[in-house]
């Protein structure tokens, strides 16, 4: 159980972590309207989250049982997806940060807050970084005999709350965190650190 809830936050904030042109997008919605239609939108965005994590889950559970005789390899293998992940996440935050490349996008009329929702759902849900994340940290981890359950409900539950904490946060912070985050040096720090906690994982997947 308590692997499960570790898993699933490392999971969250793995693929949380980075701020992109999401994390931009929600920390100037919240400085331009209110703290509920950012909160909302930040939902949308965990919501999106726990959704693939579900799905790779289910779905890793049940090509576990398929795929059993070649677990092994296939549990090296998805160790080097995660990896592969963590150094193009590094790799290419370094280059935007000495490059001093910033995304630059035109302010769109403020959504309301079911919008704002709905909106960020589907931006995130089309983001295929997050499926092939979520399914190769699940198909490397876990056999067919070793997921009940009860802890693909705790690691799907710990991974949204992973998420949505974080992006909480940043809508939180609105403006103040604006500066911090999304600058050239935040988006540096923030995409290094989940390629650190991507690292971890991978490194803990092969190691059990």
């Amino acid at each position: 159980m308590t692997a499960a809830l570790v898993a699933g936050l490392l999971a969250g904030y793995g693929i949380a972590l980075p701020v992109g042109a999401v994390g931009t997008y929600l920390v100037s919605l919240t400085a331009r309207t209110t703290l509920r239609t950012g909160a909302c939108a930040a939902l949308g965005v965990a919501t999106a989250d726990g959704l693939y994590a579900l799905v790779a889950t289910l779905g890793g559970s049940a090509l576990a049982g398929a795929l059993r005789p070649v677990l092994g390899p296939l549990r090296w293998a998805s160790a080097l997806v995660l990896a592969a992940l963590a150094v193009l996440g590094a790799v290419t935050a370094v280059r935007q940060y000495r490059r001093h490349r910033l995304a630059t996008r035109s302010a769109p009329p403020p959504p309301s807050p079911a919008r704002a929702y709905l909106g960020l759902l589907g931006i995130t849900l089309l983001n295929p970084t997050t499926v092939i994340y979520f399914a190769a940290l699940v198909l490397g981890s876990r056999s067919a005999d070793a997921v009940s359950p009860l802890e693909q409900a705790v690691f799907v539950l710990a991974a949204f709350a992973a998420s949505a904490s974080w992006q909480l946060l940043l809508a939180g912070g609105g403006a103040l965190l604006g500066g911090a985050l999304t600058g050239h040096r935040g988006r540096l720090v923030t995409a290094l650190v989940s390629s650190g906690v991507m690292t971890v994982l991978a490194v803990r997947m092969v190691w059990s």
